[in-house]
């Protein structure tokens, strides 16, 4: 539902934008032929970007690893367009609407007899304001580029350090969303991160594949070259149940050595003593079941919990896990930085976006995940590869 009206309001912009440019070409001094055909040229590449882009969120394309320059002229292109043109269309209304309050209010208090003036046209001003309303406009759009670009390729590596019962080395990857914006190529540089931290247990916490299970053996071929002393263990996302098939879903992950903790647990056995790994479905599209999932393992065995949505925090508090890990947020994706307070879709939606929450002595960590939905574009809200420091 979010994502249809994501798209009506884009959809909006682009009108709006569409307008805007029209009047912009029709003031110009060139002929009424070229400015008929310049609009209808501009009409035609806008309709054709938004219908591309909206068919590729909307609709699963299984083209597998495609050729870098085809990814960035054929799926980069129209997302960033369309991302951009959003708050571009945005921000030009916005500017429209303080412009004309301005002049309201002018005109107001000049009186009757100011308002019948004539006014005189200043040339510089009024190509300083052209000017000042370009950059307005693409302002929006050089940041869409920059988010698709670079800042939702360059992640983090988060190191914490938490109590738990159990010396561990724990790394998670969640969110992973194989896909047309996360071939193998970028799989396999945060699989490549995960191998070279060395971790004791490798942990995935859902949506490894976007809108196609075309991405899904590529997936979990990379990341099953990671060999943790104590296993990889995953659970799934809602991604899995909305576009997948749970039976091959399950074949697939066999067939690469991974086993799913979908209401289970595995006990683990260490030199320092035993612990668990427990999994849920998804809590919104799966069927959860956190009593099933700990069914006869002992209270007192420290269990690390693993689950793609964090809202199951507070019960798994209430049972007395000592750490949940989950994800499924992006850390908001997009995400506007204000003194004292973060804003994005995520931060109105769930009380756990991203980071660290402590509930007691228990403790809910939210991964930002490393791959993106909806749009290629990460704004303030990096990918990241999370090691765990457990003691």
């Amino acid at each position: 539902m979010l994502r249809l009206v994501i798209l009506l309001l884009a959809l909006l912009a682009q009108a709006y934008l569409y307008a805007r440019i029209g009047r912009a070409i029709r003031s110009s001094r060139r002929t009424d032929g070229f400015k008929g055909r310049t609009i209808r040229v501009v009409g035609a590449v806008m309709g054709l970007l938004f219908a591309w882009n909206t068919y590729l969120v909307l609709r699963p394309l299984p083209w597998v690893d495609p050729p870098r320059v085809v990814q960035i002229g054929l799926f980069y292109s129209a997302a960033v367009w369309n991302f951009g043109s959003l708050f571009s269309g945005l921000l030009l209304l916005l500017a429209q609407i303080a412009g004309f309050s301005r002049r309201t209010v002018v005109r107001l208090y000049q009186g009757p007899k100011a308002r019948h003036a004539p006014s005189l046209v200043n040339p510089s001003r009024r190509h300083f304001l052209r000017a000042g309303v370009g950059g307005l406009a693409a302002a929006p759009m050089v940041f869409s580029g920059y988010g698709a670009a670079h800042a939702g390729k360059a992640y983090d590596i988060e190191k914490l350090t938490l109590p738990f019962g159990r010396p561990l080395r724990v790394v998670q990857l969640t969110d992973i969303h194989a896909g047309i914006y996360m071939t193998r190529a970028d799989m396999r540089r945060y699989v490549n991160q995960a191998i070279e931290l060395q971790p004791d247990l490798f942990v995935l916490t859902g949506d490894f594949i976007s809108n196609s299970m075309a991405f899904l053996p590529g997936c979990l071929e990379e990341v099953a070259r990671v060999r943790a002393r104590f296993g990889t263990f995953a659970t799934l996302g809602n991604h899995e149940h909305m576009y997948g098939d749970l039976g091959d879903i399950a074949a697939i992950f066999r067939a690469h050595g991974i086993p799913i903790l979908n209401n289970a647990h595995r006990l683990i056995q260490t030199e320092h003593g035993p612990f668990a790994v427990a999994g849920i479905d998804d809590l919104q599209r799966g069927s959860p079941d956190l009593e099933d999932a700990l069914l006869g393992l002992d209270p007192a065995i420290p269990t690390l919990l693993l689950s793609h949505r964090p809202e199951i925090f507070p019960e798994a508090a209430a049972r007395g896990i000592p750490l949940t890990l989950a994800g499924h947020w992006h850390g908001g994706q997009v995400k506007l930085i204000l003194p004292g307070q973060a804003i994005s879709f995520a931060h109105f939606r769930t009380p756990y976006p991203e980071g660290l929450y402590r509930i007691e002595d228990f403790h809910l960590y939210v991964s930002r995940g490393i791959g993106t939905t909806g749009t290629p574009v990460r704004l303030n809200a990096p990918p990241e590869v999370t090691l765990f420091h457990l003691t």
